[in-house]
This record gives C-alpha cells, structure tokens and sequence, in this order.
C-alpha cells in the first residue's frame, strides 16, 4: 500500500469527527457534523462520451454554476470545517472557465483543492501547483481504443498526453495521477497506458474495476467480473520505482463478489456531499436526482443552513431508519469507509488495547 491509499480510505486520521458522528445519536447532535470532503460539479456539460459514464442519465446539461455563488459557498464550507473540495462532477470540470479562481477560493478558506477530469482542457488551468492533487481519466492505452471508449473528438487522446506532460513540469507539490477503468476493451492495453502515464511524468496510474450505477442508462459493463485479471498488479509492480507507482485496486476488484457486512450507511449524510451544476446538494453522489437525498440549492441557500435544514434531517432519519444499502451501486465510494465506520459497537473488550 502507498501513502495514497486510493484502495482503502483516510477516515482514521480524523478521529476527532469520527467521535462526533458517534456521539451523535440525536438531530440536535447530527447536524453539527460537517462533511470532510464535499465534490463540486462546475459543469453539467462534458466533451466525452464515455461508454461507462455512470451519470449519462442527468443528460449533460449545459449548466455552470455561478462563479460567485460557487465562491461563496467554498468560503463557507470551510468556515464549517469541510477539509476538502473535489471538483469533478456529471460533467467536464475544466469547461467552466471560472476554476483558477475557484480553486484560489478553496486555498483561501484553509481546504485541499483536486481534480478529477479528462484531461483535454488541463493546458487552461494554471493553478496546478496550488492543487493537492489531479487525477486525468484514460482509458486506452491507443487512440484508436480511446476514441471508442471515450468517444472523443480526433486528436483529444494526443493532446491529453500532451497536457499531462506540461502539468507534470508546473505542478509543484500536486500529486499527479492516471486513472483508467478496467474494460474488456482495454485490457489488453494497460501496460502501454502504464508506461504512457510513467513516461508522461504522471505520480501514478490507478488501475480501477467498473461499477454499475443503478441509474444508468449504459448496461454495456454490467455483470463484469475480474477474476481473471487479479494476476495484473504483480506484473504492473514491475514499473514500481520512487516516482511512479501503479495503484491496481484489486481490493476494489475482489469485494464485487463479496456480501456487503454491514447494514447501514454511516457516511451519509455525515462525511461527505455533492453540488451538482444546478447548484442542488445531495448527501451522496450516487442518489442524484432522488429527491430523498437533495438537501438544497446553493443559488438559494447557505451552505450551513443546508446541512443544518429540514431536508437534511429527513435524511439522516431516512438513511438510519429505511435505506436498504442493498439497493445500492455496488464498490461506492464510501464503502471502505462504511466498513471501518461499522466496526465501532461491534468490538467486544475495546478498552483491552
């Protein structure tokens, strides 16, 4: 395991919000539980058309969200004592012409800054350096795979190269990372995209399985099992070396075909959140669009007045009370966070150290 842990989780290093949330067994108490990392969607729209998008059912809208309500809402969201903003979201980040100064917003209000994006508009952010990380999704190893899988215009899979070499010289402290989702298609390509992503000065490449959104419209990649490409990440260890490391989540791959142990979700609403582009929020990005999860707008409202309202304590009721966590996308992203968060009450003789 890296320092990265992309195929675990960092929970544990908050320990003073994990005895909040456990001490939490009223309203009054819950909704002084802050998130620690909340994704932040500028843009609704996207230049791709990836055959494995899980949110192709929003419909990539042409939204932005307001460059100053954007700005406020990260002020106060660090004034709650949110640690971290992701931008990423249903659509392409870097679409949104205002992130230089959004991510001068997050720096400003004390939080990590990162990015999870295709890469095609990289060369226009000139804040790489002050971000914590950047995370380029690519999932060929060959243009001509990438144009199918991504559906990108001619010459996007070069220029994408051509990006991440230039962030790679300005990026300062960021950690910068490749990330590719494990498809039939592109399985015979991953150690080229290894060693374009080594080469290309990228930190690392996170080898990833799929997961199939209950709402997608794509069942393309449904059913898909690993069981046959676990032997890949002693292979890819081989490019190994003290700056570059391939994060092959093979946890993530095995616990397809595990029962989930746990009943209930802990994280939500508790230590994370989504704004869409529309600037709605929702307690858990893999519910958007399902009114039982939107919290509010920040058009609207205030970001602590979101989390402190009405719709976000019918949440915390309904997610404690009736969510059946089996209804849900299989692998989340809170899901090893679930799984630590579920051991507290089950231990027997815990002060026994």
């Amino acid at each position: 395991m890296t320092s990265f842990r992309i195929d675990s989780h960092k929970l544990n290093f908050h320990p003073e919000r994990v005895a909040q949330w456990r001490d939490a067994d009223t309203w009054e108490k819950a909704k002084e539980v802050f998130p620690i990392y909340i994704e932040i969607s500028p843009s609704g729209a996207c230049n791709h058309r990836c055959t494995f998008c899980a949110v192709d059912y929003i419909g990539y809208k042409p939204l932005l969200i307001n460059n100053y309500v954007m700005r406020r809402a990260i002020a106060e969201m660090g004034a709650c004592g949110v640690k971290s903003i992701m931008f990423g979201g249903e659509g392409e980040p870097l679409l949104h012409k205002g992130m230089d100064e959004a991510v001068m917003a997050v720096k400003k209000a004390g939080m990590d800054a990162a990015f999870t994006t295709n890469g095609t508009l990289l060369d226009h952010l000139q804040t790489v350096h002050d971000c914590t990380w950047i995370k380029v999704s690519v999932n060929a190893g060959t243009k001509e795979t990438y144009g199918k899988i991504h559906k990108a215009k001619e010459g996007d899979f070069d220029k994408v190269w051509l990006n991440i070499r230039d962030a790679a010289k300005r990026k300062g402290q960021c950690t910068l990372g490749v990330q590719t989702v494990l498809l039939p298609e592109n399985r015979p390509e991953v150690f080229l995209l290894a060693h374009l992503a080594k080469d290309a000065g990228a930190d690392y490449l996170a080898v990833k399985p799929y997961s199939q959104h209950k709402y997608s419209i794509t069942r393309q990649y449904e059913g898909l099992k690993y069981d046959g490409n676990l032997h890949l990440a002693e292979a890819l260890a081989t490019l190994n070396d003290s700056s570059f490391h391939v994060e092959f989540r093979t946890d993530a791959m095995r616990q397809q075909d595990e029962p989930i142990h746990y009943d209930k979700c802990h994280a939500t609403p508790n230590f994370w959140a989504y704004v869409m582009a529309s600037g709605d929020v929702y307690s858990c990005s893999a519910y958007l669009l399902d009114d039982r999860f939107l919290l509010g707008n920040i058009e609207t409202e205030g970001f602590r007045d979101i989390w402190q309202g009405e719709k976000r304590h019918r949440n915390w009721d309904f997610v404690r009370d009736v969510l059946d966590i089996h209804e849900c996308r299989l692998n989340c992203r809170m899901d090893k966070v679930n799984r630590y968060l579920d051991n507290f009450g089950k231990v027997e003789h815990v002060n026994f150290i």
